[in-house]
């Protein structure tokens, strides 16, 4: 890894692969480290993201989910010992990441402005997003937990990759991440599935403080404040950064809140936004 340290800090990554080799999950060790020049020699996890098998085989889908779900699982449990001296996933940060959306999405890409009605009824469901989040149990969250960022491995699989932002926050983050993900889409009912995969392996004290409908609720509500910023995310780096095709994965993403719209009145004006106005002029402004 060349990372100029003018331009990033190697140092949350060295210390959050030290966290994952203690948990003994398969990420990135590190070898050798010249942390003033930038230089990390690491451990090599292949190149076959989950994405590129997840196309070329989908019948492979329910073996490589049942990993990163046992993955997952024990990141979470052994992560117990390290999540408390993670950045917290709090209000503050909660709120800036679907401000993307709002700024770069709704303002820069499609020139929506929002009337001051329109603005209240965006912060109310600010609200109950952050509501929702900080009120989950809370553990050592990945943050990018999906295909682009799990390798396919012949043992301990999955590889793990990209984990120098993680923070502790909501349980259901990173789940929904890898199974809501913007870069691949399963119907409705397989990922419903594969979360009850996840909840039925959570510990008993666990089930018995959160329900299913409870975490279905969590779940669900956490998708939308990712897919929120994520959309968002792919607007800037278009218009911030030239880098114009992750454009392509925009729809997708906020497809996922059309479908669960429906279930939450308390999101009716950023599913009917999204559903009326910003997915319709999507392919004039894409």
């Amino acid at each position: 890894m060349d990372a100029p340290p003018s331009q990033e800090n190697c140092l949350p990554f060295v210390r959050v692969a030290g966290y994952l080799e203690a948990m003994q999950l398969n990420a990135p060790r590190i070898v050798e480290a010249d942390m003033e020049q930038g230089f990390l020699l690491l451990t090599d996890l292949g190149s076959e993201q989950y994405l590129d098998r997840l196309r070329s085989d989908p019948d492979a889908a329910d073996t490589l989910y049942s990993a990163a779900i046992d993955a997952l699982l024990k990141m979470q449990r052994r992560g117990e010992a390290y999540q408390s001296i993670l950045p917290p996933y709090d209000e503050k940060l909660l709120r800036f990441e679907m401000s993307l959306f709002h700024d770069w999405l709704c303002g820069t890409h499609l020139n929506i402005e929002f009337s001051d009605d329109e603005e209240r009824a965006w912060q109310v469901c600010c609200d109950v997003l952050v509501e929702n989040a900080l009120g989950q149990p809370q553990v050592f969250v990945h943050r990018d937990y999906h295909s682009r960022n799990l390798m396919v491995m012949a043992d301990s699989n999955p590889g793990i990759l990209d984990f120098q932002d993680a923070v502790e926050g909501p349980f259901t983050y990173d789940l929904v991440s890898l199974l809501k993900d913007c870069y691949i889409h399963w119907p409705a009912g397989r990922v419903r599935q594969w979360a009850l995969d996840y909840y039925q392996n959570l510990s008993d004290k666990t089930r018995k403080q959160v329900n299913e409908p409870r975490f279905m609720r969590y779940f669900e509500l956490m998708g939308v404040q990712r897919q929120l910023k994520a959309a968002g995310i792919f607007c800037r780096l278009n218009h911030r950064d030239g880098k114009s095709a992750y454009l392509a994965d925009v729809p997708r993403t906020l497809e996922y809140i059309v479908d669960v719209g429906p279930r939450y009145a308390e999101l009716d004006f950023v599913a009917n936004l999204i559903r009326d106005r910003i997915l319709p002029a999507w392919g004039n402004a894409g």
